[in-house]
């Protein structure tokens, strides 16, 4: 699939987030969708062209240097992206028919189910949409750690990316510690051996919550994961973020 590089550098700046293709998606716990994680080298040496070498020779200095750093920063674009494309064309993180932050808010607290971590009585709690195979969603769940003592968080699985994600949502919400399951899922998940064995057997009942969480997602019009929705506890201002952040953003995204 081609994408322009301003589209890529422009989705690389949006924040780590992980994009693939919807054809053929299905929530299910068959879903054989095949997911194309975009996981480029960070430095990519300039593609051979037909006389390049004289041609960038008669550009200013400012300009050889640009087309020089360009492959390492479509790298780095590629490295921070994991959402939806839909007929080969690429999208924003969010949907122009995408809700108002705080309907968004306000629809995931009264749909979404999931599991809790962190400080249980905080009044008001950062929601995580997240698909199990996003790498992206476990360096937002290693950098969220810290935060804890402060924050409390819930993880909500949807499933989009391939046929793994929703027994593995299924898993972790059926697991006796959904906390200490989720942490050694996304340390296999970010090692690339796949996340945790998928189980033998799904409840139905649990099978229909991540099948309800994804469609969630989808009436959010949101296209990326980990998708964050908090009210910042400086301003009360509910926000919202289609990607993974490091910890001192995070923190100040969520205002603690």
């Amino acid at each position: 699939m081609f994408t322009s590089p301003q589209t890529r550098i422009n989705r690389g700046l949006r924040g780590g987030a992980c994009k693939v293709t919807t054809a053929g998606t299905n929530a299910g716990l068959n879903d054989s969708t095949r997911a194309e994680h975009p996981l480029h080298p960070l430095f990519i040496s300039p593609m051979p062209v037909k006389n390049a070498t004289s041609s960038a020779s008669s550009l200013p200095q400012r300009h050889r240097l640009h087309l020089l750093a360009l492959p390492i920063l479509l790298g780095v674009g590629a490295l921070a992206a994991c959402g939806k494309q839909e007929d080969g064309a690429a999208k924003p993180a969010e949907k122009s028919g995408a809700l108002a932050p705080a309907q968004a808010y306000d629809k995931i607290a009264a749909e979404g189910k999931g599991f809790t971590v962190g400080a249980l009585m905080a009044a008001n709690p950062v929601y995580v949409l997240f698909d199990p195979q996003c790498p992206h969603c476990g360096h937002l769940w290693q950098n969220s750690q810290v935060l804890l003592p402060k924050v409390k968080f819930v993880w909500i699985p949807v499933s989009f990316i391939n046929g793994k994600s929703a027994p593995q949502g299924a898993a972790i919400l059926s697991a006796s510690n959904p906390a200490e399951f989720m942490a050694a899922h996304e340390t296999s998940i970010l090692a690339g051996t796949g996340g945790t064995p998928l189980p033998s057997t799904v409840a139905p009942e649990v099978e229909a919550t991540i099948k309800a969480n994804t469609e969630l997602f989808n009436k959010l019009a949101v296209e990326s994961v980990p998708y964050v929705v908090a009210k910042n506890i400086k301003t009360g201002q509910v926000v919202t973020n289609a990607g993974a952040m490091e910890t001192a953003a995070l923190a100040e995204f969520l205002g603690v």
